[in-house]
């Protein structure tokens, strides 16, 4: 579960560098464009990077920026699958990823694991 956040949010920060360099050394239409995704790929990517370092310690906190991350790559991938060529195998990666994700984060175990009470429980039980 932290491995596929950690695999997101690396997949994200590598495109940001991408993005980035080719706005400053390749020719792209808008370089500031190009600039300015590639820093927000960055910082994007740096969300589920910390999600999974906080997985990874079983901090409880950490589940929230992993189920927002998982939700919020769902409409990527389903944009995915409705291009062209060689976006869409691309778009089948990502929603295997983020439904896995989505699974095991909603487990009862993992929510044990993390130390999340459910509502209504007893602190003291």
């Amino acid at each position: 579960m932290a491995g596929l956040n950690a695999l997101e949010g690396a997949a994200l920060v590598i495109g940001g560098i991408y993005m980035l360099v080719m706005g400053l050394l390749g020719r792209p239409d808008s370089p500031q464009q190009a600039e300015m995704g590639g820093l927000t790929l960055i910082a994007l990517g740096l969300i589920p990077l910390f999600a999974a370092r906080g997985l990874l310690l079983r901090r409880s906190w950490s589940r929230g920026p992993a189920l927002i991350t998982q939700i919020i790559a769902l409409p990527v991938a389903w944009t995915l699958l409705r291009s062209q060529g060689v976006l869409i195998p691309a778009g089948i990666v990502l929603a295997a990823v983020s439904l896995t994700a989505l699974f095991q984060l909603a487990r009862p175990a993992t929510i044990e694991a993390l130390g999340i009470r459910r509502p209504g429980t007893d602190t003291d039980a």
